[in-house]
């Protein structure tokens, strides 16, 4: 998968833009509306290009401490070339954070924690390193916990995205196809709230396009 993000470099935000139908950026609002706050140390876990997190710099007027974390070299150093300031790298996947435990505000994983090696490894680590009122944030595609809507979804993943994708940016465009694959490993929505439950105090989750978008919240 590592690879394939590489890959797709060129055209990420693009087409992240085109197959979230126009959504992927209110929901990011949506997710840190309420929930961070001015003078924050953010963790922008699986930043990507630090979508995110420059979200969040937008909503506290700049009034943050930013640490991208992300496996792909590439994509945090085009992170740091297009930011405002200069932000703290950090290159790792989310099953080891080099960061002490009960140092990190708010935790961010935008359209990210999917694509964890492994989840629960990847939930307990996030809560190793938040401070006990520390928040979890996820935005990212949902699994329908209704089989017709969770069909519906899988059937845009696997048809549909493909030749949205390909329209707006060419060949390249075919890789995100394996969000497919991704959605197939990923755990209904239910299970996900539950796995975050055995670890967090209390978990505000909210669904979109009938569960295949979703905004979570976990507190520590």
């Amino acid at each position: 998968m590592i690879g394939v993000l590489r890959s797709i470099i060129p055209v990420y935000d693009k087409v992240n833009k085109s197959i979230s139908l126009g959504q992927d950026d209110k929901y990011r609002q949506l997710g840190l509306n309420g929930q961070i706050r001015p003078g924050d140390l953010i963790l922008d876990a699986g930043s990507g290009f630090g979508n995110m997190s420059s979200k969040a710099l937008e909503i506290l007027s700049g009034d943050a401490k930013i640490i991208l974390h992300d496996p792909i070299p590439e994509m945090l150093h085009h992170a740091q070339n297009r930011a405002n300031q200069r932000l703290k790298l950090s290159c790792g996947v989310f099953e080891y954070m080099p960061f002490r435990e009960s140092t990190i505000d708010d935790v961010l994983c935008g359209y990210s924690l999917r694509d964890a090696f492994s989840l629960v490894e990847a939930i307990s680590e996030i809560h190793r390193v938040l401070k006990n009122d520390g928040r979890f944030i996820i935005v990212d595609i949902g699994k329908p916990d209704n089989m017709l809507h969770r069909s519906f979804v899988a059937f845009y993943l696997k048809y549909v995205l493909g030749i949205i994708a390909y329209s707006v940016s060419g060949k390249r465009g075919l890789k995100f196809k394996t969000l497919h694959g991704t959605f197939l490993r990923w755990p209904k929505n239910a299970k996900l709230n539950d796995l975050l439950l055995e670890k967090f105090s209390r978990v505000k989750f909210t669904k979109k396009m009938f569960g295949g978008a979703i905004i979570v919240v976990a507190y520590k």
